[in-house]
Formats: structure tokens, C-alpha cells, sequence
């Protein structure tokens, strides 16, 4: 069976991914616009990305809950500028019945089934849950409240990719109600470097932390924080953020406690996400014109073993000295697939196991069996070495870790290598032309970014949290600016 190439990334970066989403069999476009089909292997990607990051919101003292999918539109009123910030893109419901068709073409909505007050299809959930959160705090004694839900949302997107950008996604997102401000701030840059801590070590996707400015904060929110990556075309992509949302939430859904003076006062809150966009940044940073390059800590099946065979007894044969070998992998918690396949070539297996991203790919034959050894292959460097069986199971599980720290140091010194200072509007102009991250000294104003924006479709991506303090001039206005700020086109 013929084995079709991707696209290179070089010929066309869009079309490479486009094509890897699809050929790698992580997901498809649906029958309903703007939505997408996770597929089995796309699916168990983002599963052990959700265990991974369960376990460490429940290290943080943080319970799984569930809130509806649908949300009185008059909810989504109380909050001025959390409106404003959604009001594009939501799906409304507005009747509860479909009918017949009088007309004998098929069913139609029945007039009658009208909604007394319209529902949205939730694109967040603040406002649902902050009309929750009244009905179970009215004691300081009751915080602070650490919820988080795994769910959908849908925001109306006219432009879509997969992964990258859908009418409907999922995710989690944590809420949190606090006492104090102090307190609700600190868990605010507390799940930040949650995010950041799994970004680096089990996506091995270096990130900076930073604090978005004002025209990219999210609406409602005082402040928001952000962990922020760079892919290989040199675009900028938000992985993921946590807010700090002050009292405006407790104050329009009138969420008040009884404070150790005996005083009533407004909860303080935070909320925080990542969605399934991180699978389009997992491809995007580490993957290459041979397909996927899955971190192993992420890889669904970690280990590949292709027993290479023409005959029932060679296969049995080779069965017999590498069902062990698996099995003391399996041990380790390795995730291990022997492929005894007969209906593909071993080169087809390898090209196979290659797109989808496998780390280790182990193939063995009568010959390797009468000299005792195996053949190894990497994913991340392509390359192919021949060992003694003998020990080969403390050498994978050395190598998974090898292959891990090595797919994130590339990643890295591609990230500094396309990280540079800017000083003038003309250097920015011709700069930013050529993608990657850009150092430069902003005044601060909302209308200076906004005119980098229009002129040159650059954004902030954030005020690192670690940016020292260094005078210079606004790149743009030459007003005196304090420190530089991180500008990049981005998804």
C-alpha cells in the first residue's frame, strides 16, 4: 500500500498541519461547521494531558464539579464587560420543540415552543457559576471554594482549525472563591505555575509566564496571566491562563460573606483554563515532515515493537523472547503495543508508528534473534542503533527520559534562537516580518497597542513576569517606557 508524504513545512506551513491533524488520525472536520470529530489516538492525547493536569489541580486542593451547558441570557447581562467581551460569539437557544413539518418536509421549529428568556450555550462559565457559588457561601468559614470542570464550550468562530480554533472545544476551567485579595491573587499565580510546570516537563513546551496588558486581558477580569509558546513558524500561541477577577462577578451575582469581623463583604475570585488548543501547540512545537513528535511522557503508546516475520513460527519465535521484554516495560508503567500485524509491511509499520509520533520504535527478526539483539529507532532524532537484548528494558526506560528532555532543549534553543531586541519602529516593521519573539519597550497605552496592531497585526503576548527594570523609549510613541514587553504575531 502506498505511503503518502506530508506536505513540507518549508513549501507550506498551514497545509502540513492541516494534513498532519488528519493523516496522524488526531481529528476531522464534522458534519456540523466549525466543529470537529476527536478521533480514538487524537482522544487518548488529550486524556493523559487531562490526567496529568488533574492530579496537580488536585495537589492544589481543587475538586471536579459540573455546571450546565446552558446559561440565562440575563446572566451573561450582569457583567458589563464580560458580555461585551462574548456577545459575538455565542450560540443562543430560543425554542424547546420541533414539530412536524405541515408541509411533509421533514421537522421544522415549532412556533409555539418559544423560550421565555433566551439560553446560551455556555462560552465560559463565570456567570453560571457565580449564581451557584451564592447559594453556598454566606461564611468565611465556606472558603475558599476550589472547583474546577472538564467540559465544552462553544464560541461562534467564523475562521476555524482544528485544534487550534473550533466553534466547539473542550477544556477545563477553574473557579475559585476566596476570602481575601491577597489570597486570590496568590492562587491566581499559583495555577500559572501549575500550567507552566506541566507545559515544560510533560508537553515539553517552553513557555514564558507573563501578564496580558489591557486590550488583551480577558473581559471581567483585573488582571490575566498567561503562559506563552512559541511554534515552529515562529508564531506566538497562548497556552494557557489564569485570571484574577477581583469582586466584579461576586458583586453582579451579589456573592457576600460574613467575615471573622462579623462584617459582610464582596468574595474575591479567580478562574483559570487550557483547552484542547494545546494539542495544536503539542504538534506545532516539536513535530516535523515525517509527522508527529510526541513528547514521551504525552505518547499514547510510548514503545513500538515490530516483530518482523514471514512465517507463523518465526512470529512465535520472536513472540516468545519479546512478550517478556513488554511485559517488564508494561511494570515500569511503560506504554507498550507489540504490532503482529500481517496485513502491512514492516516499512509501512515504521512509516506508520513514525507519523503518529511513537518515541522508540524496536524491530526484530530471525536474525536479531540468533545474535541476541534488537534494533532501536528515535523519533526524535531518526536515528537507528542495534543493542543486546540483554538490559534492554533499563535502557528504554532511561532513553523515554532521554528522548523527553531532549525534545524540550530543542524546542528551547529554538525559542532563543528567534528571541531578539528591538529598539525602532522601522527595526520592528522589518522584524516582525520574520516571526519570533520580539523584546521592545511599549509606553504602556492602550492606543499604542492597538496602532502596532493595526499597522502591523503584532500583539503583545505579555509583560514577562521576570522582565527586569530597564528604561528605554516606546518603540512606537518614544515616550519613556520602564521595561520591554514580549510583541509576536500569533494564532
Amino acid at each position: 500500500m502506498a505511503y503518502q508524504k506530508l506536505t513540507p513545512r518549508s513549501e507550506n506551513y498551514s497545509q502540513w498541519y492541516n494534513e498532519l491533524v488528519v493523516k496522524a488520525d488526531l481529528a476531522e472536520q464534522s458534519a456540523v461547521r466549525g466543529c470537529m470529530v476527536i478521533k480514538p489516538y487524537g482522544y487518548a492525547i488529550w486524556e493523559r494531558i487531562q490526567q496529568s493536569l488533574d492530579s496537580r489541580f488536585k495537589e492544589q486542593g481543587v475538586q471536579n464539579a459540573y455546571f450546565p451547558l446552558l446559561i440565562p441570557k440575563s446572566f451573561l447581562s450582569r457583567e458589563a464587560e464580560h458580555v461585551e467581551g462574548f456577545a459575538k460569539e455565542c450560540a443562543v437557544v430560543t425554542h424547546h420543540r420541533l414539530m412536524n413539518d405541515p408541509n411533509g418536509k421533514g421537522v421544522v421549529v415549532d412556533p409555539n415552543a418559544r423560550l421565555e428568556e433566551e439560553l446560551i450555550i455556555r462560552p465560559t462559565s463565570e456567570t453560571i457559576i457565580w449564581s451557584t457559588y451564592k447559594n453556598w457561601i454566606s461564611s468565611y468559614r465556606d472558603l475558599p471554594i476550589l472547583c474546577n470542570q472538564w467540559c465544552n464550550v462553544m464560541r461562534w468562530e467564523m475562521r476555524t482549525r482544528l485544534f487550534l480554533r473550533t466553534a466547539e472545544f473542550l477544556w477545563q476551567e477553574g473557579h475559585t472563591a476566596h476570602a481575601t485579595q491577597e489570597e486570590a491573587e496568590d492562587y491566581a499565580r499559583k495555577m500559572l505555575d501549575v500550567y507552566a510546570d506541566f507545559a515544560e516537563s510533560v508537553m515539553a513546551i517552553p513557555v514564558l509566564k507573563g501578564v496580558k496588558s489591557p486590550n488583551e486581558r480577558f473581559a471581567g477580569a483585573l488582571n490575566t496571566y498567561c503562559i506563552e509558546a512559541m511554534m515552529q513558524d515562529g508564531k506566538a500561541l497562548q497556552a494557557g491562563t489564569s485570571h484574577f477577577l477581583g469582586q466584579n462577578f461576586a458583586k453582579s451575582f451579589d456573592v457576600t460573606f460574613l467575615n471573622k469581623e462579623n462584617k459582610q463583604e464582596y468574595v474575591w475570585a479567580t478562574s483559570w483554563g487550557v483547552s484542547t488548543r494545546l494539542m495544536g501547540a503539542l504538534i506545532m512545537t516539536h513535530s516535523d515532515d515525517n509527522g508527529l513528535v510526541l513528547p514521551p511522557h504525552l505518547a499514547p503508546i510510548q514503545v513500538a515493537i515490530v516483530p518482523i516475520f514471514k512465517k507463523a513460527d518465526q512470529l512465535d519465535a520472536i513472540l516468545e523472547k519479546i512478550n517478556p521484554i513488554a511485559d517488564q516495560l508494561k511494570q515500569l508503567g511503560i506504554r507498550v503495543k507489540i504490532d503482529t500485524a500481517d496485513n502491512m509491511t514492516p516499512g509501512y509499520k515504521f512509516a506508520e508508528y513514525e507519523l503518529r509520533g511513537v518515541p522508540v520504535r524496536l524491530a526484530i527478526g530471525a536474525r536479531d534473534l540468533e545474535n541476541g539483539t534488537i534494533e532501536i529507532a528515535r523519533r526524535d532524532t531518526l536515528t537507528k542503533e542495534t543493542r543486546a537484548i540483554d538490559g534492554i528494558v533499563e535502557h528504554i526506560a532511561e532513553l523515554l527520559e532521554v528522548i523527553q528532555n531532549n525534545i524540550y532543549q530543542k524546542a528551547l534553543q529554538f525559542r532563543l534562537e528567534h528571541t531578539r531586541k528591538c529598539d525602532s519602529w522601522e527595526e520592528f516593521k522589518e522584524e516582525i516580518q520574520k516571526g519570533g519573539f520580539l523584546e521592545c519597550h511599549w509606553d504602556g497605552t492602550a492606543e499604542t497597542e492597538e496602532r502596532i496592531k493595526e499597522e502591523t497585526k503584532a500583539t503583545i503576548r505579555c509583560i514577562p513576569l521576570d522582565a527586569p527594570e530597564e528604561e528605554g523609549k516606546c518603540i512606537y510613541s518614544g515616550k519613556p517606557s520602564h521595561r520591554r514587553v514580549i510583541f509576536a504575531m500569533a494564532y
